[in-house]
């Protein structure tokens, strides 16, 4: 095995998918199939269990996985070791609170390996060169690069009794203890601002903190299903209110953007996934229809 196929593997482990996972890694599909099927050879075990929908890990994918980090992580490190620092350009992103950690770091993990980037996080209010925001909190004097559109669902506690239904009506939550996000994009939608009259159990101040509050059987929460998904601990179903937002990187549309922000915007639409149901903003990238409660 080689270092390419490691990575190939890791890349597939994180995806769940051998079409997204080749185009995180800027080669065609069949070749990271050939990769993972020559590595199972050597292995001498199956790591992914394929299906209409992408691929499944099998345990030995599971045990394997480490493994394979330990040692891309280990190689990246002997590259850098003599390395002689190079000048460096810093890109500085807003990102909100919401996003989910496999995205997060599907986002930031190429500018973190650049080694002629300095890369800075802010607040998403704070002075940015560009920021990661859902549509619906972009400003007027801003373009946006559509990145991925997410339904919102329902996270419970997995011994919950409405875990029993494949789909969850907005009667079913009535009377029912729920968690809040302080940060929700969707506050007209779901939360305090949708009803006076409800009391949350809970108020969570992040995502990590609203999933633990699930998880411990607090109440259920309405979360983007990035974040959810990214929880073993909470099951997830589907809402009848049918609620997206769409998350892209809004930048200033008064100001030429920087060599450095221009690279790092081509990098994100070659891996934007064909068919995502997104479009290229505008001038001012508030100019595209979508459906109305897709923000």
């Amino acid at each position: 095995m080689d270092i390419r196929e490691l990575r190939y593997f890791s890349a597939v482990f994180r995806e769940r998918n051998l079409t997204v996972a080749a185009r995180r890694c800027f080669i065609s599909q069949p070749s990271i199939s050939a990769a993972i099927t020559n590595l199972e050879a050597e292995l001498g075990t199956a790591l992914f269990i394929r299906h209409k929908k992408g691929v499944a890990p099998t345990k030995a994918a599971e045990q394997f996985h480490a493994v394979a980090r330990r040692i891309i992580d280990e190689a990246d490190a002997a590259r850098n070791l003599f390395r002689k620092p190079a000048m460096r350009n810093t890109l500085t992103l807003g990102l909100m609170r919401t996003l989910d950690r496999p995205r997060t770091i599907a986002l930031l993990k190429p500018l973190t390996g650049t080694s002629d980037l300095a890369l800075r996080l802010v607040g998403v209010d704070d002075a940015a060169d560009a920021r990661i925001v859902s549509k619906n909190l972009l400003r007027a004097d801003e373009h946006f690069v559509p990145l991925w559109v997410e339904r919102y669902v329902a996270a419970l506690p997995p011994s919950h009794p409405l875990t029993l239904k494949e789909r969850l009506r907005t009667a079913d939550l009535a009377g029912t203890a729920m968690v809040d996000r302080c940060h929700c994009e969707q506050s007209e939608f779901f939360g305090r601002a949708a009803s006076a009259k409800r009391q949350p159990a809970a108020i969570a101040e992040s995502e990590d903190w609203a999933m633990a509050l699930v998880a411990a059987g607090v109440g259920i929460a309405i979360v983007p299903e990035g974040v959810a998904r990214a929880n073993s601990d909470v099951a997830v179903r589907e809402i009848d209110v049918d609620v997206k937002r769409q998350v892209g990187l809004a930048y200033s549309a008064a100001r030429p953007p920087s060599e450095t922000l221009q690279n790092f915007i081509a990098k994100l639409q070659r891996q934007r996934p064909k068919g995502s149901g997104v479009r290229s903003a505008g001038k001012t990238g508030r100019k595209d229809v979508y459906p109305q409660n897709e923000r």
